[in-house]
């Protein structure tokens, strides 16, 4: 097979063509990624210096805040340089390096959220047995089992993907390297191989999907059966931001690779993609500390000693 069945760069989709448009996306993305790192950097500190915090359901916050770090990095950064110098070229080494992170982190995320479900399952469903199935040597297991499985997975994937001759050039039609955009540029014989991998993929995904949606079917049931209104307030306090990161992530993501192909425009597929590689790693921070008062008064308490600091220093 010759080397030129394998590009030395590809082409990634620009986000506007004249140059005052660009410098206004690279602000824009700038402020977004600026807002990324200080949300799931308080999230993070607030965890692990707050000892109340050192729970499992927070034990799993502190690795999705981890992971949403990851994800917006592997993605922004590149597009903003991208923007700023003018250019669309990404090398064939750091495609394969961005679909490697991206694939390991949005994969690692759909497993966290799906084992956060589980957590708050147990906890409102089997109260009296909690701390014993979910004490912290189970919880650091299904945390390195999430993060071993998603890291042999995107091996698996970038390799396969990346061993497919691309037949088609060289230009993707997404601000970062996709695999769904790579896959069109292979070979059709060779779209088969990494086909049929994506079909067995997509299968676990959809097992996780459902048993997410049971666990929240099972998780409500028992929420309106508590009398007090203090109880129901307290459980829907710890399970509706969870749930409301779940949707914003499986909805966009679900309808980027699935919607049908009379839907698909390069001007859908970047906003799709903004949604749920930019948006959600920026926003699920607010989420969960808007309705969680203790994960509010403990990034409230770093944010005070941080500025305390910041004075002193001056002074």
């Amino acid at each position: 097979m010759s080397n030129s069945s394998f590009p030395t760069e590809f082409l990634l989709l620009p986000f506007a063509d004249t140059r005052e448009l660009q410098l206004l996306h690279f602000g824009l993305f700038l402020g977004i990624y600026l807002a990324a790192l200080l949300g799931n950097g308080l999230i993070l500190t607030a965890i692990a210096c707050d000892h109340h915090l050192h729970t499992p359901m927070y034990f799993f916050l502190l690795n999705l805040a981890l992971i949403d770090l990851g994800s917006i990095s592997t993605t922004v950064p590149k597009a903003m340089a991208n923007s700023l110098w003018d250019t669309r070229a990404i090398s064939f080494f750091g495609c394969a390096t961005q679909v490697f992170m991206f694939v390991t982190f949005v994969t690692a995320e759909f497993s966290l959220l799906t084992i956060m479900a589980y957590d708050r399952y147990i906890a409102i469903c089997n109260p009296l047995h909690y701390r014993t199935i979910m004490d912290s040597r189970a919880c650091v297991n299904m945390a390195a089992a999430a993060w071993g499985s998603t890291f042999l997975y995107a091996v698996l994937h970038t390799a396969n993907t990346f061993s497919l001759p691309l037949c088609q050039g060289n230009a993707l039609d997404q601000f970062f390297c996709e695999i769904p955009q790579i896959l069109k540029l292979s070979c059709t014989d060779a779209y088969i191989k990494e086909a049929r991998l994506i079909v067995v993929s997509a299968s676990l995904l959809f097992v996780c999907f459902v048993f997410l949606v049971l666990s929240y079917v099972q998780i409500f049931r028992v929420v309106l059966r508590i009398p007090s209104q203090q109880g129901r307030h307290k459980a829907f306090s710890t399970c509706l931001p969870h749930l409301a990161v779940v949707s914003l992530f499986t909805s966009t993501a679900i309808f980027a690779y699935l919607k049908p192909p009379s839907m698909s425009s390069s001007s859908l597929n970047l906003f799709l993609a903004v949604l749920y590689s930019v948006v959600s790693p920026t926003v699920n921070p607010l989420i969960y500390s808007m309705r969680n008062q203790e994960l509010k008064d403990a990034v409230w308490k770093v944010m005070n000693e941080c500025f305390s600091e910041g004075i002193n220093c001056l002074s």
